[in-house]
């Protein structure tokens, strides 16, 4: 059970400082009070994302986002009440509430019940030859160079088994020995890690259709090339919440055109918008998929995430976004290896 003064806010209070409520607090919610301290809702890392992706800015209120429909519980409840509610909600914290309404304290199921290993699997993708890096990748694979004194790959398993992850397959290719000989079965880490040799390069995707058997859970799927502290655990939730059949991290990104742009109403100039800049949302090479999905793959073919998603959108499943607004870097070219060590120690300081 856990005081909650520190997760209380107002409707009217700014998405910014909602994140800071959630992210400092690390009970994965806040909860949303009236004037009189009466509980009228609560406020999620999910609820945050699906108003970003809405529309919404950093600087607009949470007012038309939080659910307005929380799971509670009463104070004098049995532990056996609250458990069964949260299992049968798929919720993580339950708020217990007095005769007036008021948030007492906020019961955590993974205080309430030993708190398990995720059963969902994680695929690494590492067989890439990383050319545009050269020459740091002549004798090394791209996932083993080191950024922050340690392979880009130790920061990414470590941050995976911090958020309960312990079933981890890397995909390998390009000095393969190498990572496995770093990692080993992955004892040392507290995972158990088995790799997936690539006899060719197979594309962003292909390993999946290798794998030794079909996953039970759906299973997390990511670039081996990335530096990110997103929370791992809230994707997993968020794939759950939309019942997804495969999820796709996105990022946004501006892209400035260096010059005046013209607007004309036929040769007549009716404004000039000196250097503007677009903004798209790109793929950050992290994924959720359904085993379903998986099966889809045909065993051998070397095929890339972006043509699966593309067939599963014209089949008509549901494939939903989950916009990172955490730390993210695809260290893909030499500038961003750089940038990624000036930066490392500001953000991963574990």
């Amino acid at each position: 059970m856990y005081q909650v003064d520190e997760i209380k806010i107002s409707p009217s209070t700014l998405i910014r400082k909602a994140l800071e409520t959630i992210d400092q607090g690390a009970m994965k919610l806040a909860l949303v009070v009236n004037d009189d301290q009466v509980l009228i809702g609560t406020l999620s890392d999910g609820d945050i994302r699906r108003g970003l992706l809405s529309g919404l800015g950093m600087d607009d209120s949470i007012e038309n986002i939080y659910n307005r429909k929380p799971v509670v519980c009463r104070l004098n409840d049995s532990k056996e009440k609250i458990i069964q509610t949260a299992v049968s909600r798929r919720v993580y914290q339950v708020p217990l509430l007095d005769d007036m309404g008021i948030v007492v304290k906020l019961a955590e199921i993974d205080h309430l019940i030993k708190k398990e290993k995720l059963p969902n699997p994680v695929v690494i993708m590492a067989g890439g030859m990383g050319k545009r890096l050269m020459p740091l990748t002549e004798n090394t694979p791209k996932p083993m160079l080191k950024v922050g004194g340690r392979p880009i790959l130790e920061t990414l398993v470590s941050r995976l088994q911090q958020h309960g992850f312990s079933e981890i397959f890397i995909s390998i290719n390009y000095k393969g020995e190498q990572i496995k000989d770093y990692f080993g079965d992955g004892r040392m880490m507290g995972v158990n890690i088995r790799y997936i040799e690539e006899e060719k390069p197979m594309g962003t995707a292909g390993a999946l259709g290798i794998l030794d058997e079909l996953p039970k859970h759906p299973v997390l799927v990511m670039n081996g090339d990335i530096l990110t502290n997103v929370n791992f655990e809230n994707l997993i939730d968020f794939h759950y919440e939309a019942e997804a059949d495969a999820t796709m991290c996105i990022r946004e990104y501006g892209l400035e055109v260096p010059y005046g742009v013209v607007k004309l109403n036929q040769s007549n100039i009716i404004a000039i918008e000196e250097k503007p800049v677009q903004q798209f949302y790109v793929n950050a090479g992290i994924y959720v998929l359904n085993p379903e999905v998986i099966q889809t793959i045909e065993p051998g073919s070397a095929v890339d995430m972006t043509r699966i998603f593309e067939k599963l959108v014209q089949q008509n499943s549901v494939t939903v976004s989950f916009p990172i607004r955490e730390f993210w870097m695809d260290i893909g070219k030499l500038e961003d290896y750089n940038r990624a060590n000036n930066e490392y120690f500001r953000v991963f300081n574990d």
